[in-house]
């Protein structure tokens, strides 16, 4: 079984006579040994092939809940967000609302944290399972 012990870059010490050789096609040199052999081997990665290639677009991340701040007094914004499916949160005082909505409406300057959560039952479900009573009397 062969190890490589170096990978150079062209132009760094030991790539010298492969960058003479191949010039611009040259990627990179290894030394890889083979100790049942008792031998080195150099082996080279070169360009072959050249083409135009367009890179896919970003992937979309997916959205996730977060909190907007929004005043009382303004119910038109409060409307909006909940025709969108935001919910109100009152422990925390914010609306929470899928992520790229608040973006599509643009509501992004309200957000006041990046993530609430990825799943608005999984902390009433944690709450429960914990023994923590979330009533107020």
């Amino acid at each position: 079984m062969m190890q490589t012990r170096r990978t150079l870059v062209p132009g760094q010490k030991g790539t010298k006579k492969f960058l003479d050789h191949y010039g611009e096609k040259l990627c990179s040199v290894r030394y890889r040994y083979d100790k049942q052999r008792g031998k080195r081997f150099t082996t080279v990665e070169i360009i072959v092939e050249e083409s135009d290639w367009i890179p896919p677009a970003d992937p979309i991340a997916e959205p996730v809940i977060v909190g907007l701040r929004v005043g009382l007094h303004e119910v038109s914004i409060q409307r909006i967000i909940k025709q969108a499916g935001g919910k109100w949160d009152r422990q925390k005082q914010v609306w929470e609302i899928l992520s790229d909505r608040a973006i599509a409406l643009g509501l992004t300057d309200r957000i006041v944290n990046q993530q609430v959560s990825t799943n608005r039952h999984q902390q009433t479900e944690n709450n429960r399972n914990s023994g923590v009573s979330t009533n107020r009397r």
